[in-house]
């Protein structure tokens, strides 16, 4: 099993990272830390994540890595992570480009 990310999702997890890190570096090291933890833990379990209540007809799942979401769906024996986005954010269907 493989975990990889789609260029709008690595794009959009390393935003958080970096607007965490502009107040406080050691906080973004740490959720840097749990999520890197919590994706790989779906190599393991690739369906622990919950269906998208938003979405539950869609071929993806998240996996919640407070204050953060990570949307994800598994092809085959790959794991694609496809967005992560802040928990306060207006969710639109995952896989569509935002902002990349």
């Amino acid at each position: 099993m493989k975990l990889r990310f789609t260029p709008s999702g690595r794009l959009q997890f390393l935003q958080a990272v970096s607007y965490i890190l502009r107040d406080n570096p050691q906080a973004a090291v740490r959720f840097r830390k749990r999520a890197e933890r919590a994706l790989r833990r779906l190599l393991r379990y690739p369906d622990s994540g919950r269906l998208i209540p938003e979405f539950p007809d869609l071929p993806f799942r998240e996996l919640l890595v407070p204050p953060y979401r990570f949307f994800y769906r598994r092809e085959g024996k790959t794991i694609w992570v496809v967005a992560c986005w802040h928990g306060a954010q207006l969710a639109t269907e995952p896989g569509q480009e935002r902002g990349a």
